[in-house]
């Protein structure tokens, strides 16, 4: 009688052990669910609304000089004042990047053509616009284009701040992309209400 118990009970453990997982999970067991550190990183030199690497919105331009060095052409005129807002190409900087600088504080980033630094969507210099409007979907403000007819125009995000209308809020902090006549990105801004700029410093 006992060894029957003893092995009505190891047949029962045996039985457990081999039961599917799925049998062994409660019922409302909570779904898995995709851990933060499989989400996308952002590239450590990709241009953000903050900035480019150690380059951040709001550092003064002694800071900007200190880290990249100075003005790469100084015989250029970055703007028709200079001290009061100037755009240029730091020596250490990579090609077709230049800062902006406003009275002496660095608002935006821009991109010209030849850039290779790519926004942290991956987007850059000579990309779709259609491909910009699809990745940020109904974040994305599209606006006429200055001087072009479209489909050039301004494509804009804003990560902190803005909305609709012209901003002027300095802690804004967003990205624009310049679209050309052709449809593609030909200039890219990223930082403060400065990014709305379509002649440079003004």
């Amino acid at each position: 009688m006992i060894r029957r118990s003893i092995l009505t009970a190891a047949v029962l453990v045996l039985a457990g052990c081999n039961a599917p997982e799925s049998s062994k999970a409660p019922a409302d067991a909570p779904a898995a669910t995709p851990s933060a550190a499989t989400a996308p990183a952002v590239p450590a030199d990709a241009l953000t609304a903050e900035g480019w690497t150690s380059l951040r919105i709001g550092m003064t331009r002694a800071e900007v000089e200190n880290a990249f060095g100075t003005d790469s052409t100084p015989e250029t005129v970055g703007g028709p004042e200079p001290e009061a807002c100037d755009i240029f190409h730091p020596q250490r900087a990579p090609e077709g990047l230049k800062v902006m600088i406003e009275n002496g504080v660095l608002t935006s980033i821009w991109l010209d053509p030849g850039a290779v630094v790519k926004t942290d969507r991956g987007f850059g210099v000579g990309d779709q616009a259609s491909a910009i409007k699809t990745a940020y979907g109904a974040a994305a403000i599209a606006t006429p284009h200055k001087y072009s007819p479209a489909p050039a125009e301004y494509v804009t995000t804003w990560a902190r701040g803005g909305g609709t209308a012209y901003v002027e809020d300095p802690q804004a902090r967003g990205i624009s992309y310049h679209i050309g006549s052709d449809g593609r990105v030909e200039h890219v801004a990223a930082g403060g209400p400065s990014i709305q700029y379509v002649e440079g410093c003004s």
